[in-house]
């Protein structure tokens, strides 16, 4: 009996929770049934296994092996997905790179982990041309000539155990320099039975996939078909205005959110939305409380809010429940505390740091890539400190508060950012919102908040100020307005605040406002 089995089914006899036998196996069973539609293409899974195979021939052409490095510069694709799978039954490591990195955060990637091979696609030639040194070897994937095999070649595999690594992937860097998550082939298989358990699918669902494979949201989905009998309907990015047509197309069922994603589709004119479409769940984090309702009766689908991050194998927790705001319970091989600053448990409905521990080996990051300081951090006495805070209520069920490095300390009270964004991006006029804290004159921290208007659309400030008061506690009203024009944001759709100015200059200011 293995150690995890009581929570995860073994799926094959040589199943140790780790990627390779799964892919073997499922390559193997489900030969003639369809893996994933890339734009409305269907590929089924003997196709992509004499892709992959083909795929593996050209990496040991190009003298790749087990635990070499090699980044990842492509849009989603096909081609792309095939080397994915290639780089996880050969042992190599893959680095996903962020297709929205520019020549400098290029760079700093390269020069950290010194991938012995890099692929990109010409579309980011503009960023690549202007590295500082550029990579040891680069392979435009278009250039690529994959050798031939023959159909009925087996599909090989290295030595691989559940804790090589499998990814290096790297944080969006939000604050200080980015961080590579060392993401061992246990930490992806737990990231995708998670998948299955949050986004609660079944045989014939057919999942949404928007999110760039560089992104945990995205490369999570690649086992899910071969854990349920479920297909992927993959597009080469998000689109708002197309995203209806595409759902219609694939008779997709389940949708992953991040970020702004449900708040731009509710923006979106009602006309647009078909009065009947296949989605039936939507499954993800973002979702405030004060939004719930309207988006959950908006779109038409099931929320199942959930919470995580990178370093513990993405999911920690789950709402199946559809309690309101809540991000649920741990999931069963989990144990989350809220703890305060001196490792003490936190009264129920008071603020606390997550702290998640477990009992089967491996579901956390072993550190971060020749990053010790940040790695004890992180994890502490064999548990993830997740640096997010949350408030549990008296049934047991947890609330996502924000960042313990997005708040702000004002007149005695910590103020998350996020639930200050979460109220005006419900205003009718508002597409996007960031609150920050800046310092102020009276010690502590005042509250300045970005606002990004919807195109033809516009709000006094005065009127927005107005507006917040019945909705935020005195101590969450931001001081100070600024307009933004538009906001750089992460692959998953979070603003990049480090980027934002402090200046107060040129900012609307509330107090002044109010005393004449």
């Amino acid at each position: 009996m293995h150690r995890y089995s009581h929570y995860f089914p073994v799926r094959t006899a040589a199943d140790h929770l780790d990627v390779v036998p799964l892919l073997q196996a499922g390559f193997a069973s489900r030969a003639g049934h369809t893996l994933l539609e890339f734009n409305g293409v269907a590929t089924s899974f003997a196709e992509m296994e004499h892709l992959v195979k083909r795929m593996r021939a050209w990496l040991q052409q190009q003298g790749i092996a087990r635990g070499d490095r090699v980044a990842l510069m492509l849009d989603n694709g096909l081609e792309h997905m095939a080397l994915i799978y290639a780089l996880m039954l050969t042992g190599a490591v893959w680095v996903p790179v962020n297709t929205r990195l520019k020549a400098p955060g290029i760079s700093y990637l390269l020069g950290h982990c010194k991938p012995a091979l890099f692929v990109a696609q010409p579309g980011f030639a503009d960023a690549l041309a202007g590295l500082d040194t550029p990579p040891a070897r680069l392979a435009w994937i278009n250039e690529i000539a994959l050798p031939e095999v023959a159909a009925d070649a087996p599909l090989t595999a290295e030595p691989v155990a559940p804790e090589d690594t499998l990814c290096l992937i790297y944080t969006s860097g939000t604050t200080g320099a980015p961080k590579g998550v060392v993401f061992t082939h246990r930490m992806m298989r737990i990231a995708s039975e998670g998948t299955v358990i949050v986004s609660a699918v079944k045989a014939g669902d057919r999942m949404f996939v928007w999110e760039p494979l560089c992104h945990i949201g995205g490369a999570q989905l690649l086992l899910v078909p071969f854990l349920e009998e479920v297909s992927l309907h993959v597009i080469e990015r998000f689109s708002a205005t197309r995203f209806w047509p595409q759902v219609e197309q694939a008779q997709a069922t389940h949708l992953h959110y991040l970020g702004g994603i449900l708040d731009i589709l509710c923006q979106l004119p009602p006309e647009v939305q078909p009065a009947r479409h296949t989605l039936r769940v939507g499954w993800g984090a973002g979702v405030s409380a004060k939004a719930w309702d309207g988006i959950k009766n908006r779109l038409g689908i099931a929320l199942r809010e959930c919470y995580g991050m990178t370093e513990g194998s993405s999911f920690t927790t789950v709402n199946n429940t559809g309690k309101t705001g809540s991000i649920g319970r741990a999931l069963p091989w989990l144990r989350v505390e809220l703890l305060d600053d001196g490792d003490r448990p936190v009264p129920i409905g008071e603020l606390g740091q997550i702290v998640v521990s477990s009992e089967v080996e491996g579901c956390f990051l072993p550190g971060y890539l020749d990053n010790p300081k940040a790695s004890a951090e992180a994890r502490r006495g064999g548990k993830l400190y997740t640096g997010d805070m949350a408030r549990m209520d008296a049934d047991g069920d947890l609330f996502f508060v924000g960042r313990k490095t997005d708040s702000m300390r004002v007149r005695g009270e910590n103020v998350s950012a996020w639930e200050i964004e979460r109220i005006f991006v419900m205003h009718p006029a508002i597409a996007a919102a960031a609150a920050i804290g800046v310092d102020s004159e009276v010690g502590e921290q005042e509250i300045m908040l970005y606002v990004q208007f919807k195109e033809g659309m516009q709000e006094s400030f005065d009127a927005l100020a107005r507006w917040a008061h019945s909705r935020l506690a005195s101590y969450q009203l931001p001081r100070y307005y600024l307009r933004a024009e538009a906001f750089e944001t992460t692959l998953s759709e979070r603003i990049r605040k480090h980027l934002l100015s402090r200046d107060l200059s040129a900012a609307w200011d509330r107090n002044a406002h109010a005393s004449k």
